[in-house]
């Protein structure tokens, strides 16, 4: 049985994307750790890492997008007090857990952190903290992802659809320049350049502008003919490829980024649409979507584990994959489970009787039919949909 058989409210193919994103980052933090079969000098030559999380931040553009988008078809409205609330128990929970271990396991003395390392954690401001330690270093990501949740709601909220849409097209052009004014005219932080929001925005924004486009691209006889294509599979080998420019800076920062989110967007678009094919079929498939859904925990308790810079014995392949994933495991059934049957709970109490119905639909929705052909988003009315700031009841 296929695990979109048994999760029918889940968006194809997303889950499996997110299992092979979380297995890149697997993989380039594993090499070089004592015991790996894969030096450190390979893995960072491939940079399978960084292109994992540039596949995360794509996908969360695009799933966040179609949410927003499909509850303002369905309601006329986007509820900020409700995304928000969404996003904090899905979110929180195993990340403060985290930090909450880390900061014990520091006092202790088992791991030691940087100066300000706990404050820019628990701001989500990691991304501008270079001096960050290796045990809170993954965090930049999530405190990007953070961000974006903060911002593009509102964006969409008061900016209407079309012309968020238009936005986010403007960040997929504008972000590679700003990346390269920040390598040519502020060398000196280099460091934070593909960390911080405005130079790594365009990887969400792809995502977004995919979401928001996607009808109209699926109306066009020439893009759906390129998409069945059996020549499609260049366009994955052309992104790995693309991304091994990743130590020729200007060339990384302006045109090989800008290919490899487009490549990857079409990839996430051609695995969506083909579902049903063999490639969907595996995507799809219980055991991959499993750790698709544990990618989260799995990237949280990885970088405790896999740590080529220690020389315990905790850190040694294949104990440290196998303590990594016993620590997600205990995250996902000791905090993301119980945080998520919380909220929806507690969903269940604030969402009236007589529209409850009407929330469960807009669900299936945004799972079965996605953003419906018949209202797509790109011919939307530019106006700003209206939001709700009533406080929960």
């Amino acid at each position: 049985m296929r695990a979109d058989q048994i999760a029918p409210e889940r968006i194809p193919s997303l889950d499996g994307l997110r299992a092979i994103s979380i297995v890149m980052v697997l993989f380039g933090h594993l090499a070089g750790t004592r015991g790996f079969p894969v030096t450190a000098v390979a893995g960072n030559l491939l940079g399978l890492g960084e292109l994992g999380v540039h596949v995360f931040f794509v996908i969360s553009g695009y799933l966040i997008t179609r949410l927003l988008i499909d509850e303002l078809d369905q309601h006329g409205r986007i509820s900020l007090r409700h995304f928000y609330f969404r996003r904090t128990m899905r979110i929180f929970p195993p990340y403060y857990a985290y930090l909450g271990v880390v900061f014990l396991l520091s006092v202790a003395g088992v791991l030691q952190l940087a100066p300000h390392d706990l404050v820019h954690g628990l701001t989500y401001t990691s991304n501008y903290y270079p001096g960050r330690s290796w045990f809170l270093g993954h965090t930049w990501s999530l405190s990007v992802e953070e961000q974006f949740y903060l911002l593009w709601p509102a964006i969409i909220v008061l900016a209407g659809r079309r012309r968020a849409v238009v936005f986010a097209a403007l960040t997929v052009l504008l972000v590679p320049v700003i990346r390269l004014g920040s390598w040519e005219l502020m060398r000196w932080s280099g460091d934070g350049i593909g960390h911080r929001f405005e130079t790594v925005a365009d990887a969400i924004a792809i995502g977004c502008l995919l979401a928001g486009i996607r009808p109209w691209l699926h109306r066009s006889v020439v893009y759906l003919r390129a998409l069945a294509s059996p020549l499609f599979v260049a366009v994955p080998l052309l992104v790995v490829a693309v991304n091994l420019l990743h130590d020729h800076p200007v060339v990384y920062f302006t045109a090989a980024l800008f290919i490899v989110n487009i490549g990857v967007a079409a990839c996430v678009d051609w695995c969506v649409t083909f579902s049903e094919g063999r490639v969907g079929r595996l995507l799809n498939a219980t055991p991959v979507v499993f750790v698709g859904m544990m990618s989260y925990s799995l990237y949280l308790w990885q970088q405790i584990f896999l740590n080529r810079a220690s020389a315990t014995e905790f850190s040694r392949f294949p104990l440290n994959l196998t303590l990594a994933i016993a620590a997600a495991l205990g995250s996902y059934y000791l905090v993301e489970r119980p945080s998520l049957r919380l909220r929806r709970r507690i969903e269940k109490r604030r969402v009236p009787a007589a529209g409850r119905e009407d929330h469960r639909a807009a669900r299936q929705g945004v799972a079965i039919h996605g953003i419906r052909a018949s209202n797509p988003l790109i011919s939307a009315p530019g106006g700003s949909p209206s939001v709700d700031f009533s406080p929960p009841r």
